[in-house]
């Protein structure tokens, strides 16, 4: 529990965070933290990439394709529940780099699997730690940015995982076709590099050292970090503003659904939720649709869906710009009502041809992708330092919910003879009833951690 001290200085350490012009330091944090979360969108992408191939040579059935790809997810939502709990008790750092480990050696087993069951089985394990890592990161970022400017920085920075999902699947285009897929997931190896090294070369968050009563270490990373930016900007610090506002005390799980926290949790849980549905219920089946249905060749498939990866790097870039100036609540409104569109056109349409299908899957992703890197910037605006990541990997606990669900739904559909249409049309009402919650989220914008959580 935080100390009368601690509170103090909690004040005092975030007012002196928040008055930091941005440098070298925070490039280099962002870049080391970037890299991690690269390589964990990366990992996660590689079972979709490898589908197509993996159908042939296993000669897997519907449901075993489902397995494949949603084992990983599976773990996803383990690992977040897990990571947000370790990320409170032993620090945002360490959480990460524990992640990445696992994610790295987990890719080498599955390299070398011999079959559909030791793939899932493994794809599981790395899923753990993919499912950890991810919003952790996201909660350290926050912890680190300006109020003023927290979604433009947290954003740009979330710009890496669509980026990581776009390297995926460009190596997925020349490595599988030449080398095979578990050339995929040797690649999918190197996060352990990173996670050596990750501790050494990342302070940890002064704001949570001080939430656990480490008000001495907290002093002493700010002065290192003060230093640092000083050093890197040639010019003295703005003085810090006055002493912020207190938080709550405490970081008990039951307090995310308690008080004011309990219609946060709800809402931010409930987007996850929609935005993952959709995003996975989409791309985890495109490179198969395009080889299965539309008789496209294994290249040009993957062509396709780097496509959908690309618009919706683009669609992160167009919500980081805007979304200090527009407001949180805004932004996911208006993302999520041009996912409705974008899947109804598709749904009316009757996705004939490959091609039409590429083009609106890839303004579908636009938006999702844009929804997705918001929700990592918006969750942790909503707790206090104390339950920060346990509320950041809670609303991942729903966003694995629905990358499990929508891929099995998809699946379904299709596996039953449905169509097209009718894939798209149900995607586009849960779209819908995201569109409909986002009404209900807090505005975030411009206010600092400590003033949303006092």
């Amino acid at each position: 529990m935080t100390t009368v001290a601690g509170k103090q200085a909690l004040g005092s350490v975030a007012a002196r965070l928040e008055r930091l012009p941005h440098s070298r330091w925070h490039v280099k944090v962002r870049f080391l933290i970037g890299a991690v979360t690269f390589f964990e969108a990366f990992d996660q992408l590689l079972a979709a990439s490898a589908l197509p191939v993996l159908m042939k040579e296993w000669h897997l059935t519907t449901g075993q394709a489902t397995l494949a790809v949603t084992a990983a997810s599976l773990g996803m939502l383990l690992g977040a529940l897990a990571a947000g709990w370790l990320g409170d008790r032993i620090g945002r750092v360490r959480t990460v780099a524990l992640g990445v480990g696992i994610t790295g050696l987990a890719s080498l087993a599955v390299a070398f699997s011999g079959g559909i069951e030791a793939f899932s089985l493994f794809r599981f394990v790395q899923g753990l730690g993919i499912g950890g890592v991810v919003p952790v990161a996201a909660t350290y970022i926050n912890e680190i940015a300006r109020s003023d400017k927290r979604g433009r920085f947290v954003l740009l920075y979330e710009m890496i995982f669509p980026a990581g999902l776009a390297a995926a699947t460009l190596v997925a285009v020349w490595v599988v076709p030449h080398f095979g897929w578990r050339a995929m997931f040797v690649i999918g190896t190197l996060p352990v590099l990173l996670a050596a090294a990750l501790p050494r070369q990342v302070a940890e968050s002064p704001r949570w050292l001080l939430s656990r009563g480490r008000v001495q270490e907290a002093e002493e990373v700010i002065a290192r970090i003060e230093a640092e930016v000083a050093r890197s900007t040639a010019d003295a610090l703005p003085a810090p503003a006055a002493d912020l506002a207190d938080e709550p005390a405490g970081g008990r799980l039951g307090d995310l659904f308690r008080g004011r926290y309990l219609r946060r949790t709800v809402v931010v849980s409930g987007l996850w939720f929609v935005a993952y549905y959709v995003n996975h219920g989409i791309s985890t089946w495109l490179p198969s649709l395009y080889t299965k249905t539309f008789g496209l060749d294994l290249t040009t498939a993957l062509v396709y869906s780097l496509l959908s990866n690309v618009t919706g790097l683009l669609g992160t870039l167009v919500v980081a710009l805007l979304i200090d100036r527009v407001g949180r609540r805004p932004a996911l409104v208006g993302a999520l009502t041009g996912t409705v569109l974008s899947l109804g056109v598709l749904a009316l349409a009757g996705a004939t041809s490959g091609g039409q299908v590429a083009v609106f899957a890839s303004c579908t992703t636009f938006f999702l992708y844009a929804i997705n890197a918001g929700l990592y910037l918006y969750s942790p605006e909503l707790y206090p330092t104390s339950n920060r990541a346990k509320g950041a990997a809670f609303g991942g606990v729903w966003n694995r919910l629905g990358v499990i669900l929508g891929p099995v739904t998809v699946g379904a559909i299709i596996g039953a003879g449905g169509s097209l249409s009718l894939v798209f049309a149900q995607l586009a009402v849960v779209a819908a009833v995201g569109a409909a919650i986002a009404w209900f989220a807090v505005e975030t914008k411009g206010r600092t951690l400590e003033e949303l959580n006092a």
